[in-house]
This record gives C-alpha cells, structure tokens and sequence, in this order.
C-alpha cells in the first residue's frame, strides 16, 4: 500500500485544509507537580489511613485550589516547573494536605468514578485499523483520507489485509460478494 504512506505526507488537493476541532498545543505543569506531592504525602501516611484516600480526588481538590501553570515549549516547561517547585512549592504541599483532610471527610467520596473507557477504546480500535490497514501513521486526523485510499485500491484490487496474517483479500471469493 504504497500509495497510502505517500499520502500521510503530501496533501493532496481533495483533503480539505481544514484543522481538527480540538488540538492540545499546552500542558499544565502544576498537574505534574501536585501528582507528585500527592504521591509523597500519601506515601508518609500510615498505610491504614493512605488506603482510604484516592489519589484523583485528592488531586482534583488541589488543582482547582492552585494557579494554573501552562507551557507549550521546553524553556516554558523548565520556566514554569522552576517557578512552581520554588515560590510555589509550600502552597501545593499545604493545598494537597487541605485535600487530603477533606477527601477523608467528604461523603461523597465513594461515589462512582469518571472512566475514560470511550477513549481507551477508541485507542484500541485506532490500533486494530493500523494493523488492519497496515499503516503505522494513522491517526484520527487522517483516517477518512487513508481509509478513502484503501477502498480505492480495494477496489482496484491492490489491497493487502493483514487480519491474521498477510494474504492478498480476493473479493470474489468472499460470501459477501457471492449471490
């Protein structure tokens, strides 16, 4: 499927140029920074009292308590995490402290968990049309396109599935295509 890796990297003019609804271009130092504090000071705990803590709860209380630390390059990423171990280090250990106390007093604390099973799967799912498609750049963002080449070499007869193992699909020997 030669067609189809040369295609990842040069656009062709029937692809629209048009940019993904949400692209993530930053990322919060301050949640590397209070997942770690958090991690200390559960570990500090006695194991009887730790246990009865989740970590996720204690971390949300604390991130919504302290600034936001954004970066979207390396020297931001060092900049802020400097920022936020020095002048800001005693207010996140004092915030996730705060955190813990009230996760162990709040009753709602064993209620039902967020999951994120839909993006779990759809990873799964992204990595099974990889296989399938044999074509390791595939991502959400150029799948209509790659999937759009496949079926036209489907359809030209230059495809090769790799379900189980590589064989060339023969259409015509498929119970779909039989009458």
């Amino acid at each position: 499927m030669g067609s189809l890796a040369s295609s990842l990297t040069d656009p062709s003019p029937t692809q629209p140029d048009k940019p993904p609804a949400f692209t993530k271009h930053s990322l919060n130092v301050m949640e590397v920074l209070v997942s770690e504090e958090v991690e200390n000071q559960l570990n500090a705990l006695p194991h009887k009292i730790a246990r009865q803590v989740n970590p996720a709860e204690v971390t949300a209380f604390t991130l919504n308590r302290l600034p936001a630390l954004y970066a979207t390059s390396k020297r931001g990423w060092q900049r802020q995490w400097k920022r936020g171990k020095g002048e800001l280090h005693a207010q996140i250990a004092t915030a996730v402290r705060q955190g813990i106390v009230a996760v162990q007093r709040d009753p709602l604390h064993s209620d039902s968990p967020l999951t994120f099973a839909e993006a779990d799967m759809a990873q799964v799912a992204l990595g099974e049309l990889k296989h399938l498609l044999q074509c390791e750049q595939l991502s959400w963002q150029n799948l209509p396109s790659v999937v759009k080449l496949a079926l036209m070499d489907t359809l030209r007869g230059k495809i090769t599935w790799n379900a189980q193992r590589s064989e060339i699909f023969d259409w015509e020997e498929h119970p779909h295509h039989q009458s």
